[in-house]
């Protein structure tokens, strides 16, 4: 028997978790969650803590979708988040199910079109976002490299001076939450973030608890700044030393002049100081900044690549 049942904050974590655990097992770049990470993650401000449905076969957790609306975000677009089946109980039509569960969903919470993903390998959810008229509009690589070959003979601008953000400084975060607007909002899918959201990534992200942004400054002026962070938990489960380019940005007034290749050799540095082997990152291929010309310029490589699928919903 099966059953599509809404899910209730408060009860359903330890369910959730367990089927998305075991159906993200395969990707490199996802770890294990626990219960308690996911719910300082619903806590976060533009945390949807609607839209969320599970499948049960035999009342037993077998698939997960959740249909979120961005509450931030004014255009009536929704996305289709952790969507994962148990592996033994995929390709069994459940895919279907919980694919047109969070299309319903999505449409009676008034949303006019609708993104979902699916990464290259995963044939089978490639072909089911086809069948639903989904249409790819986007591509995203996950990039890497290794620390111990870092680049020492490419240009940086030597004019630009780095300053270490202070986490505890309101000031920094204000300056940092400015910048990612003013740096992003050419991009695709943007819309601004809220200096909460700031705050909290910083702050209680459950994750990346190591830390550290720099910003890039000019003639006493913020014209950039990157972010690098260490997930503990993956380096452990992943038998990894693993850091992460969070992000980066320089102001459009200031590319094209090297700040950005300062920002990356100095945030690459600081991992492999703190004993990192290796980093990751994650690029839209088709970034108006062409960003990834700027990540193989420092040693990157593309790992593994992301599909963004949309469709109207109306």
């Amino acid at each position: 028997m099966l059953k599509m049942k809404r899910f209730v904050q408060g009860r359903d974590e330890a369910d959730w978790v367990r089927v998305w655990n075991a159906a993200y097992e395969e990707y490199i770049d996802i770890r294990r969650i626990t219960v308690d990470e996911f719910r300082i993650a619903e806590k976060a401000p533009a945390f949807d803590s609607e839209g969320r449905f599970i499948i049960e076969k035999d009342e037993k957790p077998v698939g997960i979708i959740h249909a979120h609306v961005d509450k931030l975000r004014k255009e009536k677009k929704g996305f289709i988040r952790s969507f994962g089946i148990l592996p033994e109980y995929r390709n069994k039509g459940l895919e279907n199910q919980l694919a047109e569960t969070a299309l319903r969903e999505l449409k009676n919470r008034g949303m006019e079109t609708v993104q979902a993903w699916a990464r290259e390998t995963r044939k089978d959810r490639i072909e089911l976002w086809k069948s639903l008229g989904f249409k790819l509009v986007r591509k995203f690589s996950l990039m890497k490299t290794d620390l111990n070959r870092l680049p020492s003979d490419i240009d940086e601008n030597e004019e630009v001076i780095l300053k270490q953000l202070r986490k505890d400084s309101d000031q920094d975060l204000r300056i940092l939450n400015w910048l990612g607007n003013e740096c992003f909002k050419e991009h695709f899918n943007f819309r601004r973030g809220s200096i909460e959201e700031t705050k909290h990534f910083l702050r209680k992200d459950p994750f990346f608890k190591v830390q550290d942004w720099y910003f890039a400054i000019s003639k006493k002026k913020h014209v950039g700044y990157i972010g690098v962070g260490i997930d503990e938990n993956y380096n452990q489960e992943r038998k990894a030393k693993c850091g992460w380019i969070l992000d980066i940005g320089v102001l459009k007034s200031h590319r094209r002049k090297d700040i950005g290749t300062k920002l990356m050799l100095q945030g690459l540095e600081t991992l492999k100081v703190q004993g990192m082997t290796t980093a990751m990152l994650g690029v839209d291929d088709w970034n108006v900044t062409k960003a990834m010309k700027l990540y193989e310029k420092v040693g990157f490589y593309v790992e593994k690549k992301d599909l963004t699928y949309e469709r109207s919903v109306v």
